[in-house]
């Protein structure tokens, strides 16, 4: 048995014996987050409970020129929190306190590990909760959404994480502690840090505690469910909708193959014949409402929906969203894996862009299934492989290069709310300019002069280079010298 690094006796002394996990059979766990293909093992996993923990364990980590790789509850889709080379996970799973709650200033601090759904439960009996949902916001914790500025269903109307934090504590690679508030509840003085940090991947320091915005919990809304005969019709009435100056709070799409899947699965009661089911929801006050719900109504209906129902019942409202929700739980009844890619595109090429992934799919031989924000133009295409099988593994990701270089061309981008992590930096450069992309690492290396954290995940590196060119269990090139 290999010796064990010496950095995990001091670890240990200052995590404790549960604090630090460092057998090869445990860690394994850790070698991958929700994108399967790009994995690394790690030296060692490290569960601090406070800022401070954190702080000593990135310095013991700094002392050994290790590298330092953040992590939540791992539920991200782009290989953001996964260790190269000799690396350790700082994981955040384990700060879940909620430090306060402050109604009457539309205020939470909370810890990096509180999952999302746990504040809004927190706050619910008040009235409150915390925007931003995620499909995985069971799991997923709010560190985790503002270093990825993850997005949800309610991203159209009410907007993705950094709207909704007002400030950040995060521990830098050199042990140092900043916070980027003024005051418990004054923000706005300097640059705008939390802005900065949100999305940054944890390129820059881990995250630790979080100053987050509560909103009032709708009290009034109305729900659309309509059916088409096609994705091309389901596309042109989410333009429809917002140029008839519509805002909905949420526009969710499903595909024929998709509603196959949830209802195999959970007997939702959806139509075995649909090309595209969307569900449209607004929200606001009450006496507008019908006037809007019926206008979407038309606008659907003229664009051949064949089944449109109105919903302003709870309980099958929440049966509604919960089907959207567990669309992506469902797959796993009908792969071995998956690869859920994340563009965002304009809304108006929507129809084209579903016939084109499609065709992309077809031409190498993979099912691709589609689950989305329609009404962002965020697209997530599934692509369905088999990971024990290293010739689709390949195929998988030659797929998912061509449907994101297409979203580019067309005007847009390789993620909505996912992450570029290590999945998509080799596209950066398609994106930005080489004096761009040099400036995004002159910021990092403001943060990070070593570049020792979360390095060659968002933005290339001149240090690191990770490549995914090799079947699972053996699936990339892990090398110093230039950058993707």
């Amino acid at each position: 048995m290999p010796t064990p690094h010496p950095a995990i006796a001091e670890l240990r002394a200052v995590l404790g014996e549960r604090g630090v996990v460092s057998d090869p059979n445990e860690l394994r766990v850790y070698e991958c987050d929700g994108f399967p293909i790009a994995k690394g093992m790690p030296i060692a996993v490290v569960f601090p409970i406070d800022t401070e923990q954190v702080s000593a364990a990135v310095k013991i980590l700094n002392k050994h020129n290790l590298a330092i790789v953040p992590r939540g509850s791992g539920t991200g889709l782009a290989g953001g929190c996964v260790s190269f080379g000799d690396g350790v996970l700082v994981s955040t799973s384990r700060m879940t306190k909620i430090e306060k709650i402050d109604i009457t200033n539309r205020m939470a601090i909370v810890q990096a590990g509180v999952r999302n759904l746990a504040l809004s439960d927190a706050v619910a009996a008040s009235g409150f909760h915390f925007s931003p949902d995620p499909s995985s916001q069971r799991a997923a914790t709010i560190g985790g959404n503002a270093a990825t500025n993850a997005g949800g269903i309610n991203t159209l109307k009410h907007g993705v994480t950094v709207n909704h934090i007002l400030g950040v504590e995060m521990v830098l690679p050199d042990g140092t502690i900043i916070q980027t508030r003024a005051g418990q509840l004054f923000d706005g003085v300097g640059p705008d840090l939390p802005a900065l940090l949100c999305g940054s991947e944890g390129t820059f320091g881990i995250i630790t505690r979080l100053w987050c915005r509560l909103a009032p919990k709708p009290k009034h809304f109305r729900t659309v469910y309509a059916v088409f005969p096609s994705t091309a019709d389901a596309c042109k009435t989410v333009t429809d909708v917002i140029a008839a100056g519509i805002l909905p709070t949420s526009m969710e799409m499903m595909d024929g193959a998709m509603i196959q899947v949830v209802e195999q699965a959970f007997h939702f009661g959806f139509p075995s014949d649909a090309a595209a089911l969307l569900l449209l929801e607004i929200d606001g006050v009450d006496e507008v409402l019908d006037e809007q719900m019926e206008a979407m109504l038309v606008i659907a209906q003229k664009n051949n929906a064949r089944d449109c129902k109105r919903c302003s019942d709870p309980a099958r409202r929440a049966e509604l969203w919960s089907a959207r929700k567990k669309a992506f739980g469902a797959i796993g009844r009908i792969s071995r894996s998956y690869c859920t890619q994340d563009a965002c595109i304009p809304r108006s090429k929507l129809p084209e862009a579903m016939e084109r992934i499609n065709a992309i799919g077809k031409r190498h031989g993979l099912t691709i299934t589609n689950v989305f924000h329609a009404g962002d133009g965020n697209v997530h295409p599934i692509l369905l492989f088999d990971e024990d099988k290293p010739e689709e593994v390949q195929r998988t990701l030659i797929a998912s290069q061509e449907i994101l270089e297409y979203c580019i061309e067309i005007g847009g981008t390789i993620t909505g709310e996912h992450g570029v992590g290590v999945e998509k930096l080799h596209l950066m450069p398609k994106l930005y300019s080489a004096a761009t992309l040099q400036t995004f690492l002159s910021i990092k290396k403001t943060f990070d002069p070593r570049q020792i954290i979360n390095d060659a995940k968002l933005i290339p590196s001149d240090k690191l280079f990770v490549e995914l060119v090799h079947p699972v269990g053996m699936n990339m090139n892990v090398s110093g010298g230039a950058g993707a």
